[in-house]
């Protein structure tokens, strides 16, 4: 009797560092026929020593992406696309998945590392801060690209939550001018992480008054990440209720 056809893996391959990837990406990968990778992101070093048959997906259209991985499939090979990141954020997976259940192809996401969670474990930092902000935006500035109508960035700063902000180093001047407008403070602080977790990761601090010149003065110009808001304040780190010894919760009583 054949064995069933393996179903298709969307793997995170995470933000660079070749030991971010989950060990069951890492398994699936070792074990796949195929890879399609997105070539202009995913450290290639994560290929090194496979024995499969490899397609770099930077000059390739969607076309000619679900054409390798349907082919692949029905020749009953084991085929991983292999996202940045996590493919859940920016990943534009959501067309391809589309497609294959057009054509009634099975697939399985394993999520990964993301360059924005990266980029704060590189600057030491925690996104969430008591007091401060309790949320998180993940978003990116209009470019060639729109974004729908109330999620432009003057509108997103009005919540002054933390914001990371993704493909937008490009255009530093006019994202500036956006969130200022929308209601944060030119002092308020700004870290771009160059390449998170790659041997040339670099961190550029600075406020929203000067960071653009920073850029600049840097010669920066894409694969950043852009982290903006007052909980990257040292001062604005407050302590949470979690391991307060006055506050009790259904582990732990509290504390007089």
């Amino acid at each position: 009797m054949k064995p069933d056809k393996s179903p298709i893996f969307f793997i995170g391959a995470g933000p660079g560092d070749p030991e971010l990837i989950t060990i069951k990406g890492r398994r699936l990968l070792e074990a796949a026929d195929v890879i399609v990778y997105a070539g202009s992101l995913v450290n290639p070093a994560l290929l090194d020593g496979l024995d499969a048959e490899i397609h770099d997906s930077s000059g390739m259209n969607l076309d000619e992406i679900i054409h390798v991985i349907s082919r692949s499939y029905h020749q009953g090979k084991r085929c991983v696309r292999l996202h940045t990141g996590d493919p859940s954020i920016f990943g534009a997976i959501g067309e391809q998945m589309k497609r294959l259940d057009e054509l009634a192809i099975p697939y399985e996401v394993i999520p990964g590392v993301s360059s924005a969670a990266a980029a704060a474990a590189a600057m030491k930092k925690e996104l969430t801060c008591p007091g401060t902000s309790q949320s998180v935006i993940f978003t990116r500035r209009a470019g060639r690209t729109p974004v729908p109508r109330g999620q432009e960035i003057e509108a997103l700063a009005r919540h002054r939550a933390t914001m990371c902000i993704f493909l937008s180093v490009s255009m530093m001047e006019e994202l500036v001018d956006e969130l200022v407008s929308g209601g944060y403070a030119k002092s308020t602080p700004v870290a771009v992480v160059v390449r998170a977790s790659w041997p040339e990761q670099e961190i550029i601090e600075g406020n929203l008054e000067d960071i653009a010149s920073k850029i600049k003065d840097a010669g920066i110009r894409k694969t950043a990440m852009i982290i903006v808001g007052d909980a990257l304040k040292p001062e604005n780190a407050e302590n949470s209720r979690l391991y307060d010894p006055g506050f009790s919760h259904g582990y732990r009583k509290k504390k007089d």
